[in-house]
C-alpha cells in the first residue's frame, strides 16, 4: 500500500517563535506606537531577534525587534506580512539615506538614520565630513550591523565608521559597551561644515570623545534661525562648543560664552577662531551664577541663546527640572532688551511641549516682560518625528522676542 503524500509540513517561517502580545499591548501597536513593555506580553522567544508579532487570538501584528530582557520586549519594524530578514534592513537604511538626500541639506554634519523615525529602531548614525558614527541600542539589531555598515560604506564610501556604543540603553538590552571601528579609521577630530545666515559655518567635532555621537546636530537649523536674528550684545548659555555662538558671532557686536566645562570653552575658542571671529570672550561659570551676576551689574542683551542640558531624564525629576528651567529663562528674559530675541529649547522628553511654554509663560510673567513667540520648532529636517511614537519629538525650540 503506498504511503500518503504529507502536503502540510510546516515552513520554516511556521517553527519560528513568535511574540504574543496583550490586547493592551496589541492596541498599542495598532494605534501607532511601536513600542510593547514587557508587562503588556504574554509570550516571548528565549533570545533577542527578528520575530512575527500576534495577538492573543492569533491575529498577525507584523515582525519586530524582539528582547525577552529588555523592559522594550516588542519594537516593531513593519506592519507587512512579508518576514522583515536583514534585505529589508538594508532596503530600509537605503530609504532613510534617500529621504536625507531628498531634503538638501547644506552641510557635512547631519543625522543619517533616526531610530524609530526612519524604521529601524534603537539605530542612529550621524555624519560628520567623511567620518560616520553610529549608535545601536536594540540587541535583536546587533547581529545585523555588519550589513548595514556594507550599505553605509556602498552609499558614503566613508574615511571610516566608528561604533558609539556606550550608554545606559545598551545595558538595558544586555549588549556590551565601548567604542571601536568598525571601518576604515577615525581620527580624534574631524571639521565639519554648515550653512550659516552669512556663509559657512565651520566648527570641529570628537567622534570619539564628544557629546552624543560628537556633536548637537538637531539644533543645526535653529541655530541658523537664530543668527539671522543676531545683533548687538549677545550671550550663549550652556555654550559648550560654541556651535549657537558661532551663528551669534558675525552679526552681533560682542557674544558672551557661558558655560561650566574649561575643555568645552577650550574648543568653543578654536572654533572661533576657525571661523576668524574675535568678538568672543569665555566664562568658564556655573550658569545660574553668571546670569545672577549679570543681572546685579545692569547687564542688558539683544540676542541670547539658552540651550541647557536635558534637566528632566525621569518623570521623577519633572518638578525639579520645572523650576530650573523657568529660573533659567526668567534670568535670561530679564537680561533681554525691548525688542531683542531669545531662543530658548529643552531637550528633555519628559518636560511636554505645553509644560515647555507654560514654564516660559510663568518665567515672562515673572520677570514682568510681554514676549511673542516669532517661532516654534522641534529638531531639524534630519531628525524627523513619527507620529504615534512622540518619544521621537523631544526637542523643543522657541525664538522670543521682549515686546517690552
Amino acid at each position: 500500500m503506498t504511503e500518503p503524500i504529507i502536503t502540510d509540513t510546516p515552513t520554516d517561517e511556521a517553527r519560528l517563535p513568535v511574540a504574543v502580545v496583550s490586547p493592551r499591548g496589541a492596541s498599542r501597536l495598532r494605534e501607532g506606537h511601536l513600542w510593547v513593555y514587557r508587562s503588556d506580553t504574554v509570550e516571548l522567544p528565549f533570545e533577542a531577534g527578528v520575530y512575527r508579532v500576534q495577538d492573543t487570538r492569533g491575529r498577525r501584528l507584523g515582525w519586530a525587534l524582539v528582547n525577552p530582557a529588555s523592559e522594550i520586549s516588542v519594537r516593531l519594524l513593519t506592519r507587512e506580512d512579508a518576514p522583515a530578514d536583514e534585505a529589508f534592513l538594508r532596503a530600509r537604511l537605503h530609504a532613510a539615506i534617500d529621504f536625507r538626500e531628498s531634503l538638501g541639506i547644506d552641510a557635512d554634519g547631519y543625522r543619517v538614520v533616526h531610530a524609530e523615525a526612519d524604521g529601524l529602531p534603537g539605530l542612529v548614525v550621524d555624519r560628520y565630513a567623511d567620518v560616520l558614527v553610529v549608535q545601536n541600542g536594540t540587541a535583536a539589531l546587533e547581529p545585523h550591523l555588519p550589513a548595514l555598515v556594507e550599505v553605509l560604506v556602498e552609499r558614503f564610501s566613508p574615511r571610516g565608521v566608528l561604533a558609539r556604543h556606550e550608554g545606559r540603553v545598551r545595558t538595558l538590552e544586555g549588549l556590551p559597551t565601548g567604542t571601536s571601528v568598525l571601518y576604515g579609521d577615525v581620527p580624534d577630530t574631524v571639521e565639519v561644515r554648515e550653512r550659516g545666515t552669512h556663509g559657512d559655518v565651520r566648527y570641529l567635532v570628537e567622534p570619539w570623545r564628544g557629546q552624543k555621537t560628537g556633536s548637537f546636530l538637531d539644533q543645526r537649523e535653529n541655530r541658523a534661525l537664530l543668527g539671522a536674528h543676531a545683533r548687538g550684545e549677545a550671550l550663549d548659555v550652556f555654550s559648550y562648543h560654541g556651535s549657537f555662538g558661532l551663528h551669534l558671532a558675525p552679526r552681533a557686536r560682542h557674544v558672551e560664552l557661558i558655560d561650566s566645562s574649561e575643555s568645552a570653552l577650550a574648543r568653543a575658542r578654536e572654533n572661533m577662531l576657525l571661523n576668524g571671529h574675535a568678538n568672543v570672550t569665555y566664562t568658564e561659570a556655573n550658569a545660574f551664577d553668571r546670569l545672577r551676576e549679570l543681572e546685579a551689574a545692569g547687564r542688558s542683551y539683544a540676542t541670547i541663546s539658552l540651550d541647557p542640558p536635558a534637566l528632566a531624564k525621569t518623570r521623577r525629576d519633572l518638578q525639579n527640572a520645572y523650576g530650573a528651567y523657568k529660573e533659567l529663562n526668567l534670568r535670561c528674559l530679564k537680561l533681554l532688551e525691548p525688542g531683542g530675541v531669545m531662543a530658548t529649547t529643552s531637550c528633555s522628553f519628559h518636560v511636554s511641549e505645553g509644560d515647555f511654554y507654560a514654564m516660559v509663560q510663568d518665567a515672562a510673567a515673572d520677570a514682568r516682560v510681554r514676549v511673542r513667540v516669532l517661532a516654534r520648532r522641534g529638531g531639524a529636517s534630519d531628525h524627523p518625528e513619527l507620529l504615534g511614537v512622540p518619544e521621537t519629538r523631544y526637542l523643543k525650540f522657541a525664538l522670543l522676542q521682549r515686546t517690552e
